[in-house]
């Protein structure tokens, strides 16, 4: 029984033990009729309060008034409206990021030190002006249907300037499910997948990228892929321009691409990826000195500059690279081995022959947290680049910011030849610490070498020599939204 309903009851009670308390002999037959009329009165009365009592509110649902009933449905409504209208501006499914990272840097070979933020190629650092110092928006949306968009705005830092036309798109692709939504075709210009770096910052431990990534993997596809997930495997295949958006005359077929990943869980994993198809030579576009047999009025030789037969052509490329991770508790561990080679795109052609280029390498890094917000990082790297006077994708030619090609002796004379390239070593330090969920601190140091001496050393824009080994510093901060 309800306590509530113990006041109504008592009284009842109560009237009832007065009627009966009472001598009978003290009232006449009227008097008792009258006081049983008043009795069975009190008694409706108190009956109809019990009723009152155990009725709920009348109207209404789900427990309101009816005025809060009228109040929820007025807000529905609105909230309906606002919903369509919502969907009719093209809002729906819409998700909007971004970031930026100012960053310091210092590079001991050419004596500069500098802010950098939206610098694109015009700045003397390379390998190869690592994607650091952008700002980045990008725009996501998923339609009812299941397509995907997305662009990306990225004033790139990297070589991807050079090979989009100075565009700043960075991606921009769509994804239409097929038979289902784990089978996509996948169109557009999609940035490359190779290896355990990312181009954004956000998502990297260090401000520099890997050697491999800088010097030995694509910037971006332009095509058609088949996007496949199943279970732990995720599968793309496609077929895709190399490094452009459009190529030119000479230029009939694009390139096979794909990558293969299988994650066990959140915490480990490997993939794998592979071009093969045709790529710009650069080194069939220059030109080479041609001794002609003969000698000038001073009996020295003469020399005519000529084209290679093969001017402007693309030739034949083979990229294969493997990487894997493993995140344990506060350890971290990545790992990435590459192979590649180019038909006649190797540095040495100075007597007008076009040799092929080959190369493999191998990076690794190991992250430690040192506390839940601070983690420590050390990353090594390492390019095999002796054959045929060196050469790599799309560095046919000795760079002495990037430390590629053929070593130089004070003299001017090739340290081991003109047909034999330098290994390139890396060895980098770095911290970073994630201030808040949005905002993280790096710092790093890296210490390059080569096994000749490379490295252009400059003095306010002079190049005084070539040194074995460079040194930069760092330091940036990532905002992100």
């Amino acid at each position: 029984m309800n306590v509530k309903h113990f006041p109504a009851l008592t009284a009842l009670a109560a009237a009832l033990a007065a009627v009966f308390a009472a001598p009978a002999a003290a009232q006449s037959n009227a008097e008792l009729l009258q006081e049983l009329r008043a009795l069975r009165e009190r008694v409706q009365q108190l009956e109809q309060r019990l009723q009152q009592q155990a009725q709920p509110p009348a109207a209404g649902q789900w427990g309101m008034t009816p005025e809060q009933a009228r109040e929820m449905n007025r807000i529905a409504i609105k909230t309906e409206a606002l919903q369509d209208n919502f969907a009719d501006q093209g809002f729906k499914g819409l998700r909007i990021s971004g970031q930026i990272d100012p960053t310091w840097i210092y590079n001991q070979r050419q004596r500069n030190a500098s802010f950098v933020l939206l610098n694109n190629e015009g700045v003397r650092y390379s390998y190869d002006n690592s994607y650091f110092g952008m700002a980045v928006i990008d725009f996501e949306k998923e339609t009812d249907s299941g397509a995907k968009w997305r662009l990306t705005l990225a004033p790139e830092r990297g070589v991807g300037t050079l090979l989009n036309g100075s565009g700043i798109v960075h991606e921009a692709t769509v994804s239409i499910p097929l038979a289902d939504l784990q089978t996509r075709l996948w169109l557009g210009q999609i940035p490359d997948w190779t290896g355990y770096e990312y181009t954004l910052p956000k998502d990297n431990k260090l401000i520099t990228h890997n050697l491999l990534f800088d010097l030995a993997a694509p910037t971006s596809f332009t095509g058609a892929v088949l996007d496949i997930t199943r279970d732990k495997w995720w599968t793309r295949v496609g077929l895709a321009n190399f490094n452009a958006t459009r190529t030119g005359s000479s230029t009939r077929a694009p390139v096979l691409t794909y990558r293969v990943d299988y994650s066990k869980g959140e915490f480990d994993g490997f993939g794998f990826s592979g071009v093969h198809g045709k790529a710009p030579n650069f080194a069939a576009d220059g030109t080479w000195m041609f001794d002609t047999g003969t000698v000038d009025g001073n009996g020295d030789p003469i020399f005519e500059e000529r084209g290679f037969d093969g001017a402007g052509r693309h030739s034949t490329i083979h990229l294969l690279e493997f990487d894997a991770y493993y995140i344990r508790g506060d350890w971290s561990l990545f790992g990435q081995v590459v192979y590649g080679q180019q038909k006649g795109a190797a540095i040495f052609n100075s007597d007008g022959q076009l040799r092929d280029a080959r190369w493999w390498g191998l990076s690794g890094l190991v992250g430690y947290k040192l506390t839940p917000r601070l983690e420590g990082i050390v990353r090594a790297d390492y390019i095999e680049n002796k054959r045929n006077g060196g050469g790599l994708l799309g560095y046919t030619f000795d760079d002495d910011l990037n430390g590629i090609g053929r070593g130089v002796l004070p003299d001017g004379s090739f340290a081991k030849g003109e047909s034999v390239g330098s290994n390139r070593y890396a060895l980098s330090f770095g911290l970073n610490y994630l201030y808040d969920e949005s905002t993280i601190f790096k710092l790093e140091y890296r210490w390059d070498a080569a096994s000749q001496p490379v490295f252009g050393e400059y003095r306010a824009g002079n190049l005084l020599g070539y040194r074995k080994t460079n040194q930069l510093l760092g330091a940036s901060v990532v905002v992100s939204f």
